[in-house]
């Protein structure tokens, strides 16, 4: 598979998993909608400012998490540095890009957007900017 195996994979309707250690150095792991965005080699979540999520992220940020998104025997983990912004531009275009993946949010004057900066890939769907051939599918 190759780049745009990776791109289709991350832009088709699928739920993610983003995992994220707490303080404790346990896992919390929730269901979300998450964006890939090729250009700026980021995910993007939306979600409220009052949810763990934002918060625990806020209170540390640049933590590293995990993206993870699995249909069939196909998946897909991207990992990074999380912060959360509550930026009004970074905010739309967050919601901007989950619209185009999944539908468009209900009105939310907390929303926030936690930004993952993607520093490695795994899965065995290719990896963005590699082809099979070169080594693009990643193994954990």
């Amino acid at each position: 598979m190759d780049s745009d195996d990776f791109l289709d994979f991350w832009s088709e309707y699928r739920i993610c998993m983003l995992a994220s250690p707490r303080p404790d150095g346990s896992i919390h792991q929730v269901p979300v909608g998450a964006t890939y965005d090729a250009e700026h080699g980021l995910v993007r979540v939306i979600t409220f400012s009052s949810s763990y999520k934002a918060r625990n992220i806020a209170a540390h940020p640049g933590v590293r998490v995990s993206v993870s998104q699995v249909e069939g025997g196909r998946w897909s983990t991207v990992e990074g540095t999380a912060t959360v912004s509550d930026d009004p531009e970074r905010v739309a275009e967050a919601v901007r890009r989950y619209a185009q993946r999944y539908r468009e949010p209900r009105p939310n004057p907390d929303r926030v957007v936690v930004e993952i900066a993607v520093t490695r890939v795994m899965g065995n769907v290719g990896r963005p900017g590699r082809t099979s051939e070169q080594g693009g599918l990643g193994r954990s």
